[in-house]
């Protein structure tokens, strides 16, 4: 017995040993992150995150194509440290300047991870422009819940601030900028600046350009989320992404008025990785346009009208070079529009458009519903050129729908001397909104072929190749 009560001591005192140390392995295992300044939070005076898992992002490898929809609410995790902008002074009545104290809770939260700088629901904030700058700690939330706003009008924009630009995002990885609220961009009286270029009465227009400001542009950045805000009436473009790489924008709504000038809705240039998803815009020029530098790009589910519809271009401005490829466009209406899908580039450019998918696209009343212009100019000026942008290997496949009879719907005006090839027309069903049937489409010089017949009939189409088709590396992008 002796011997058996010895032996089991020792199993009970092996057992206690084995479980200490196993709870010790963890607590070596958990951290919390150090507490931030009290001014974090409206609801605590010392907000301390969990952990988050690993983030599966990671920015020395390209991202690829963000896909559609994002699995999680970004401004929802209740482990996130609030930076609730009232706390730092803002005061949010639509008439006091709230900008310091948005730029202090920037501060503050770039430098703690998983942050979220919050502009809480009924409340309306004024701030100049601002340019809010990384690094910063990754999982950075900007979430507007009210109203974002713009001085109103150029007479009381600061004489010291950029009057090109009003909020940049600038050299920031892992940031989600949210909410339910609204970006107002109050731009009536840019709108109406005498050198401002816009339709007047009986199709005249005044001179321009001038400076105005984009609503919001991201500058330098990657692995960015934009979703769920209404951003209306910019200045200029409402939204721009120029040298980023991969970018999610899911469930947008943006609106101008039909008539106001250069309010684009998102435009892209120098930015790859790109997914553009079930948004609405609306507004005075291009909906979305997408600009040189520009690859792996996925736009759908997004409902343009009334605008200047989808362009790529424009490309090849000064004999600039301009390289776009894989551009993928489905599931989309156009309505109202002035353009349908677009390519538009100068004269005398170099490089290419390669790779572009249109597919499943409704129209309804649209004028120049499917559109390659290689001579895109903006005064009667411009020269005929011997170099041009090779637009090449581009689809047209389900368009359907009904067009404006004061244009045709199908147009191709391709370089005399770099011809546009592998044009490929499958279940192209086109018809007047009212009026006769246009039966001539325009082609010049653009080569392709039809799997389905279209209507309206298309036959001015080439077989093949071109004769003088240079050698593909001529087409080369750097």
């Amino acid at each position: 017995m002796d011997l058996v009560h010895t032996l089991l001591a020792i199993w009970i005192i092996a057992s206690l040993v084995f479980q200490n140390s196993s709870n010790v392995e963890g607590r070596y295992h958990y951290h919390r992150k150090p507490k931030t300044s009290h001014r974090g939070s409206s609801g605590s005076k010392s907000p301390v995150s969990s952990p988050d898992p690993q983030d599966p992002s990671s920015p020395t490898s390209p991202p690829s194509v963000p896909s559609d929809p994002y699995p999680n609410d970004p401004g929802n995790s209740s482990t996130n440290c609030v930076f609730d902008v009232r706390s730092y002074g803002a005061v949010g009545d639509g008439s006091n300047d709230d900008t310091e104290a948005f730029r202090q809770a920037w501060k503050e939260a770039c430098a703690v991870e998983s942050a979220v700088i919050l502009a809480p629901e009924d409340y309306s904030f004024i701030i100049t422009s601002t340019i809010f700058s990384g690094p910063c700690k990754p999982g950075l939330v900007f979430q507007v819940d009210g109203i974002l706003m713009t001085p109103e009008g150029p007479d009381s924009w600061p004489k010291a601030d950029s009057r090109k630009q009003w909020l940049v995002f600038y050299r920031l990885d892992q940031l989600t900028f949210t909410g339910k609220g609204t970006i107002e961009g109050n731009g009536q009286k840019w709108w109406e600046l005498p050198c401002k270029p816009h339709r007047g009465p009986n199709g005249s227009t005044l001179s321009g350009p001038c400076d105005s400001p984009a609503l919001i542009r991201f500058f330098m950045s990657s692995n960015l989320v934009v979703s769920g805000l209404r951003i209306l009436n910019s200045p200029q473009f409402h939204m721009k992404f120029d040298g980023c790489e991969g970018v999610l924008i899911d469930k947008l709504s943006i609106s101008s008025p039909k008539l106001s000038p250069n309010t684009d809705g998102i435009h892209i240039e120098n930015t790859k990785a790109v997914g553009i998803y079930n948004s609405m815009i609306s507004n005075g020029d291009d909906c979305i346009s997408i600009g040189p530098g520009c690859s792996n790009v996925a736009i759908e589910g997004v409902t343009c009208g009334p605008s200047h519809g989808i362009s790529i271009g424009s490309l090849g401005v000064h004999n600039s070079q301009a390289c776009v490829s894989n551009i993928t466009v489905r599931n989309a209406v156009i309505k109202e529009s002035d353009n349908g899908l677009r390519i538009k580039t100068w004269q005398g450019g170099t490089g290419s458009v390669t790779g572009i998918a249109f597919e499943n696209i409704q129209m309804d009343n649209v004028m120049n519903c499917i559109i390659i212009d290689q001579y895109y100019c903006l005064s009667k000026a411009c020269l005929n050129e011997t170099s041009a942008v090779h637009v090449n290997d581009i689809s047209y496949r389900n368009i359907k729908g009904t067009y404006d009879v004061r244009r045709t719907p199908i147009h191709f005006a391709c370089s005399d001397t770099v011809a546009c090839t592998n044009i490929e027309l499958s279940e192209v069903e086109l018809f007047p909104q009212e009026g006769q049937l246009l039966e001539d489409p325009f082609c010049w010089n653009a080569y392709g072929n039809q799997e389905t017949l279209t209507i309206p009939p298309i036959d001015c189409l080439r077989d093949g190749e071109p004769q003088n088709a240079l050698e593909p590396s001529t087409y080369e992008c750097n």
